[in-house]
């Protein structure tokens, strides 16, 4: 299994919920949407041009699409 440098973690609850970013091993802030991800990975130098591409990122708990606790 590759590591892919960015990892989003699960759902965590709060107004709104939101989902912790690691790049490169390091918790690098939080994200409420896909665009957070995206441009904390611009702020990286890294260009997503697919966000189901496993070798790039990595969604624990859900999908690009769950940004809710379920």
């Amino acid at each position: 299994m590759s590591h892919p440098r960015i990892m989003v973690l699960g759902v965590q609850p709060g107004t709104p919920p939101f989902r912790i970013v690691e790049i490169d091993g390091q918790v690098i802030g939080e994200a409420k949407a896909v665009i957070d991800v995206l441009q904390a990975a611009a702020a990286f130098g890294i260009t997503v041009h697919d966000l189901d591409d496993p070798d790039v990122i990595r969604w624990v708990g859900g999908d690009k699409f769950t940004w809710t606790v379920h």
